[in-house]
This record gives structure tokens, C-alpha cells and sequence, in this order.
């Protein structure tokens, strides 16, 4: 898909101006959109309408619940975007997909909830994890991560805009400190 007018014939403008949005940031970072276009352009007007009716774009496979500050993790591009392409071509709700998924070379398979196993493995740190570090190697000041591409910032402060992937300040979360 090139995003030419005649393949987004009786699309919105503004469903038009998302697809291009979002394939723009997606080959920013290496990745590609989904070569279904209907499933694609039907995955970014699930986007529209969610942050219509969260004030935000949730992934449109997961639930939302509760405040925004609880949803973070789902908001598009979600924080598992990059496991689940890495591990199975694609993420979990298939917008992005990696090259060898979308030059046909690769098929996809159902995706586990890395969420769900998230929530289920809350609290456990494992070894090898960087918040595991003796207090002697701690920093002066926290460092924070972007949750969309994993950009790390220590300072007081998270960023107010990503300077790799342009996630706004709300997307970061403290890693240390």
C-alpha cells in the first residue's frame, strides 16, 4: 500500500491522515503495516474511535479499563509491539508487522497476551534484570524509559517528547531510581 488516493478510495480524510501517520512512524523504526489493507485501514479507524471515546488510541484487541494511567501499556504503538514483532512477525492486534511478514515470506500465529503475563508475573524480578542492581551502582538522579522504544533518559524528569520514536512524556515510565 502506497497510501494513493485510489487505494484509500471511500476512506475518511481523517482515516487517510492516520494510516499515513501511523505507516510513517511504523518505517521510522523498521517496521511495516499490515499488507491486509481492509484489515489495516479497519485496525486505524479502530484507533480513531477509541481515542474518540477514551481520549486516547488504545490497541483496539485489548480492554480498557480504568483511568488513562492504568492503560499506558496499551496505548498504540504498545509497550509488547516490539516482543511480540521480534518473536512472531507481528504484534498482538497485527497492525505492525516485520519485513519478512509483509513480503509474504512469513506467516503469523496466534500471539500470547504478553500483558496478561505481565500482570501475572507482577512484582517477581528476574535475574539479569537491571532493577536487581546493588544500591552501590545507583545513579544520581532516576532514569526513565520510554515505554513505546525503550529509550532511556536519566535524568529528574522524563522528556517531554522521545527524541528517537517522538512518544509524548506520559509514555515514560521510571526504570531506576
Amino acid at each position: 500500500m502506497n497510501g494513493n488516493s485510489d487505494e484509500n478510495s471511500g476512506s475518511s480524510p481523517d482515516l487517510i491522515r492516520k494510516f499515513n501517520e501511523v505507516r510513517s512512524k511504523a518505517e521510522k523504526v523498521g517496521y511495516s503495516l499490515n499488507p491486509d489493507r481492509e484489515f489495516t485501514m479497519e485496525l486505524i479507524n479502530s484507533l480513531l474511535i477509541n481515542k474518540e471515546r477514551y481520549g486516547y488510541e488504545a490497541c483496539p484487541c485489548r480492554l480498557v479499563t480504568g483511568p488513562k494511567e492504568d492503560n499506558l501499556d496499551i496505548i498504540c504503538p504498545c509497550d509488547y509491539r516490539d516482543g511480540d514483532v521480534g518473536e512472531y512477525g507481528c504484534c498482538y492486534c497485527g497492525l505492525y508487522v516485520s519485513e519478512d511478514v509483509a513480503a509474504g515470506k512469513m506467516g503469523v500465529s496466534i500471539i500470547p497476551d504478553r500483558r496478561l503475563q505481565e500482570i501475572e508475573a507482577e512484582g517477581e524480578i528476574k535475574p539479569g534484570d537491571i532493577r536487581a542492581f546493588p544500591a552501590e551502582l545507583k545513579l544520581k538522579c532516576p532514569v526513565f524509559r520510554c515505554r513505546v522504544c525503550g529509550y532511556l533518559a536519566a535524568r529528574n524528569s522524563p522528556p517531554e517528547k522521545c527524541p528517537i520514536c517522538g512518544a509524548t512524556e506520559e509514555r515514560f515510565e521510571k526504570f531506576i531510581g
